[in-house]
C-alpha cells in the first residue's frame, strides 16, 4: 500500500477488521475451556485485559499499565494472578508489573528483543514461538512498527488475539520506533487469522 502514511495505515488497519480476515481460515480442535476475558479500564485512555480459565484457575493479565485496577478486579472475582504478558516495553503497558509481581509472583512473558527494556521477564519469546498459559497455547507474532520488538499473541482455543498497540478498532498504533513498511507487514500477518478472532 505504498506510499505509507499514518492515514493509509489507519484505513488499511480498519479494512483488516472488515474484510481481510475472510481470506484464510485455521482449523483446530479445542480441548481447553476458553478463557473468560474481561476488559479493565486504566489510566485515562487505556485498557488492561484479564483472561481467566475457570477450570484450572489460571489467570493472565495483558499489558498492565497500572496495578490498582488489576488488583481490584482480581479481588472482586477471587482470582489469583498466574501470568503477565507484555506486548512491548512502553510504560502504559508495563507500569503495573512490579507491584503485581511482588504480590503474586506470576510468570512474566514478553518479547525477546525487548529484554533490556522490560525488567524481570521469566520467558522471552520471538516469532513463531508458542507459549503455554495454564494449558492454553498462544502463538507469537513479531509485529514491529509501534516499537522495534512489539509482539502479538493468538490463543486459538479462545479465538483471542492480544495485539497491544499494533491494531485498534479504527486504525493502528503510532509508528514510533519502526517504519511504516514494518507496521503494514505486521498488520498483514494479523489478517491471516480466522474471521472469528476477537481482538484485544
Amino acid at each position: 500500500l505504498p506510499p505509507y502514511s499514518s492515514s493509509t495505515l489507519a484505513i488499511g488497519a480498519s479494512r483488516l477488521l472488515m474484510l481481510s480476515f475472510k481470506k484464510k481460515t485455521f482449523t483446530g480442535e479445542y480441548t481447553m475451556t476458553p478463557f473468560e476475558i474481561i476488559v479493565v479500564p486504566a489510566l485515562s485512555d487505556n485498557y488492561i485485559y484479564i483472561a481467566h480459565d475457570t477450570s484450572n484457575k489460571t489467570t493472565l493479565v495483558v499489558d498492565p499499565s497500572e496495578a490498582a485496577p488489576v488488583l481490584n478486579a482480581l479481588k472482586t472475582r477471587g482470582w489469583t494472578l498466574t501470568h503477565i504478558l507484555n506486548t512491548h516495553h512502553h510504560g502504559d503497558h508495563i507500569g503495573g508489573n512490579k507491584e503485581l509481581i511482588d504480590k503474586y509472583n506470576p510468570t512474566l512473558i514478553g518479547p525477546l528483543s525487548e529484554e533490556s527494556r522490560i525488567p524481570n521477564m521469566h520467558e522471552m519469546v520471538k516469532e513463531g514461538d508458542k507459549i503455554n498459559v495454564g494449558g492454553h497455547e498462544g502463538l507469537v507474532f513479531e509485529t514491529p512498527g509501534h516499537t522495534h520488538g512489539h509482539i502479538a499473541v493468538w490463543f486459538e482455543d479462545s479465538d483471542a488475539l492480544f495485539c497491544g498497540d499494533t491494531l485498534f478498532a479504527l486504525g493502528c498504533g503510532r509508528v514510533f520506533e519502526g517504519t511504516m513498511e514494518q507496521m503494514w507487514d505486521s498488520l498483514k500477518k494479523l489478517r491471516s487469522l480466522p474471521i472469528a478472532t476477537k481482538i484485544y
